[in-house]
Formats: structure tokens, sequence, C-alpha cells
């Protein structure tokens, strides 16, 4: 039995999903364990607590030694590991959260976070992060990104790590240029045009123009203009006229210092002709770090945050950040915090986010070793725990984000860079579908 919340259309469905949950439940029927509508208990701190990896397989041996360490501490509980692979992550929560059988703790990324906690199914985590060991440990920029995605108003997920975007360039290109580092917008612009020499097959810059364009796209143009809110009242910033303008100037670059390719390159591509070529700069995020050693020699490339304005201020939109959520149906809830407490103290997850190659959550986590020679990671967490860094939320929390920001405009942001739609029309188009999304939001939140 399946309920369908991943659709647009979706505000009935939300008003209803109580008395749905409920009917589901009894058809289903519980199998002992929490489903959604139990409050579960605190119960006794000790006994057996039951984890969710939602990265099942990629991360399963990085958490089977955090387990390891955590029962060594507490040997009065042990954890139950379940690895679930990401791409079934969420149906696997949802199904669950229908039918019974939730686990007492899980990793929830930000992608899925609102439409878990909609369901009722995650424990408000404010009281118990205040005055915890955790208080005050975990970065300001990943909370807010948290507590943003799970709708505003509570804290779902404590964040145990990040991405960043981050712009890879060619050291050895901009050597042999005379060029300095792409730090602002000024300099990155300046570089993509002198890099490029189209008859010699060089291009100054590579541009992400299949899945996954909206996002970079989003953060060039914020990053440009300084604009630091996603909303102004109950209306997108997206279309603002300086956003229109920024917009303009980056999709320019496409053909005349990018390959015409990139029209069709999701990021496996994007990053494979970077590496293979002569291109200056490309904009990804932390992930493609080894591919880039492979290829070119750690000594050839260079990873610093995107690029900030001229006076050094720096905005850039929340990257999706992982997490840890308590939920609400279990039995155990004291000894489900005690875990995740202890994956998120310093050692824990200094050790975790050393394996993921991501930003560490905890802040004295981010001044560790590893992360002091492995500089793009060193100076993504800089930036995101930066006070100075001013990050645009994204509504993660939309139930209808995901559809709009991948197949409602990733054609269109297509027909943008080939001519066929303005940067106003692109922009307006997606003000007027996420403005929509927000007013049906509010009106059932």
């Amino acid at each position: 039995m399946k309920i369908n919340i991943h659709r647009t259309g979706r505000a009935a469905t939300v008003v209803a999903l109580g008395s749905v949950l409920a009917l589901t439940v009894t058809a289903c029927g519980d199998n002992g364990s929490g489903a959604a509508g139990d409050k579960g208990t605190e119960g006794s701190g000790k006994g057996e607590i039951t984890f969710w990896d939602n990265n099942g397989g990629v991360r399963t041996d990085i958490w089977k030694q955090i387990i390891a360490d955590f029962e060594k501490k507490y040997p009065d509980i042990k954890v139950k590991y379940v690895g679930i692979p990401a791409a079934s992550a969420q149906s696997k929560y949802d199904t669950a959260i229908q039918g019974g059988g939730l686990p007492d703790v899980g990793g929830v990324g930000t992608a899925m976070l609102a439409e878990v906690a909609v369901q009722g199914a995650l424990e408000p985590l404010d009281s118990r992060l205040k005055g915890s060991s955790l208080d005050g440990k975990l970065s300001q920029n990943l909370l807010d990104v948290s507590r943003s995605a799970g709708g505003g108003d509570a804290l779902y997920q404590v964040p145990t790590s990040a991405n960043n975007g981050t712009l890879w360039y060619r050291t050895d290109l901009f050597k042999a240029a005379g060029l300095d580092a792409p730090t602002t917008w000024s300099k990155f612009y300046d570089a993509a045009d002198k890099l490029t020499d189209e008859g010699k097959n060089k291009f100054g810059f590579t541009i992400r123009g299949g899945e996954g364009a909206i996002a970079p796209a989003l953060d060039a143009v914020y990053g440009q203009t300084g604009i630091t809110s996603f909303w102004n009242g109950d209306k997108t910033t997206v279309n603002d006229p300086k956003n229109v303008a920024a917009l303009e100037k980056y999709i320019a670059l496409y053909k005349k210092d990018t390959p015409s390719a990139d029209v069709n390159n999701d990021f496996t591509k994007m990053v494979a002709q970077w590496d293979s070529g002569t291109i200056g700069m490309l904009s990804h995020n932390l992930g493609s770090y080894q591919d880039h050693v492979k290829a070119l020699g750690a000594e050839k490339f260079r990873g610093i945050p995107n690029p900030t304005q001229d006076d050094g201020t720096r905005v850039q939109v929340s990257n999706p950040v992982d997490g840890m959520s308590l939920f609400k149906s279990s039995k155990n809830k004291a000894a489900a915090w005690k875990f995740i407490e202890f994956a998120l103290s310093a050692a824990e997850n200094s050790k975790f986010n050393e394996s993921a190659g991501q930003v560490p959550a905890n802040t004295d986590a981010a001044k560790d070793a590893w992360i002091q020679k492995a500089e793009p990671t060193k100076l993504a967490a800089e930036a995101l725990n930066g006070a100075g860094t001013k990050i645009v939320q994204l509504p993660y929390y939309l139930p209808d984000w995901n559809t709009i920001s991948k197949s409602d405009n990733e054609p269109n942001f297509q027909k943008l860079l080939l001519g066929k739609m303005s940067a106003k029309q692109f922009l307006d188009t997606l003000a007027d579908q996420l403005n929509k999304a927000q007013a049906d939001w509010k009106a059932n939140h």
C-alpha cells in the first residue's frame, strides 16, 4: 500500500495526511515497531536501538566503526545497523511511516527531510540539543540549513556533514597565462575569457547544462548579486532584476568561453571533460576531488569555494546537508539520542567526514589535521563556518522543490543556453512556480 506524496498538487494530500495514515496503518497492520502516529517513549536508555544508514553500502564501513566505538563506551546499548541504498531511502521511510517499522534513529538528508517531517515521523530536537554535549559545537550555518529544510519551525535533523560548491581551477594554466586565482567574480570572468582559444580547443570554463544545472546556476546568481534571502515576504527573489542581470552574464559564457557540448552535460560528463581537456575552471563540489587527482595529479589544480564579490562578501546558496534524526515512535529515545550525541562528537564526526570527504558539522572536528592537509575541504569548512558567510536557504521544505528545480526547469535552462528563452523569461517562470508552491505550503502548514 503506497501513498504518493512526490507529485504536484499535494495541498489536499497534506491536509488529509493524518487521517489517511491512520487508515493505512490499520489496513497494513503494525509489526510492533514504530509508525508515524506512535509517540514512543524515552525508554531506559539501555538495550537495543535500530539505526538506518541512508547511504548504505557507500558509508557502511565507517558507520560500523562508529557503532563499535559507541558500544565500547556504552556496553549496555546495542545498535542494530540497517544499510539502505541512497536511491531507495525516501521510499523506505515512506513505507515504514505508513505501515510501521520505523527505526529509533536514522540518516535523513535535507532533500527528504521535509517529506519525512510533514508526516509527523520525527522528534523535534531543539530541547535535546540545548544543554547537551553538542550545544555550541555544531556549525550554526549548517544548523540553519537543517532547520530551514524541515520547515523552519523546529530542528528535526542534527547535521553530520555538508558538501560545498567548489570552483576547481587549473593552476598550471593560470600560471602560464599570468592570472590570479579566481577568488572573486571579476577574476573568474576575466580568467574565463583569457583562457579561451576555441581554435585550439581551449576553454576558460565548463558550464553545467544538463541534469542538476539549476542549483549551480542559482549559486552563481546569488553569489554575484549578494541578495541574501530566497524570499521577500511570500514572493521569491529569484527573478529580482539584479539576479536576471547576473544570470545573463553567467549564461553568456556558453559557447563563448565554454565547450558547446556543455548544454547536455550532467556532472559526470562535465567532470570527465574537465579532467581530460584543457579547460580552466569547473564549478562542482568536493565530491570530484579524487577524480581530479587521478586525472591531473594534485599539483595541477586547486579547489576553492565559489568566488566572492570584489569586496570579499561571500553569499552562497545552501548545499544539501546530511544528518541524523530521532524518530518520534522510538521506544528508547534516551539511548537513540546518546547515539546521535556520540556520532556527532568531534572525534567521531571527524572520522566520518574524513571517510566521506565532506565538511564536518562539528566545528572542533573541522580543525583536525586531515582537513588542514586537504585544502579544498579546509577552505570549504572555513566558508561554511565563517561568521561572514551569508547562506541563501533554498526551499528544500517545499514538497514540489525537487520537481520544480529538476524536471520542470532543467529543459528550460537548456533553452536558455541555446538562446530560445531569455534569462528574464526563465527566472519569471521559475518564480511563478515557486510562489505558487510557497502559497500552497503556507496554506497547509
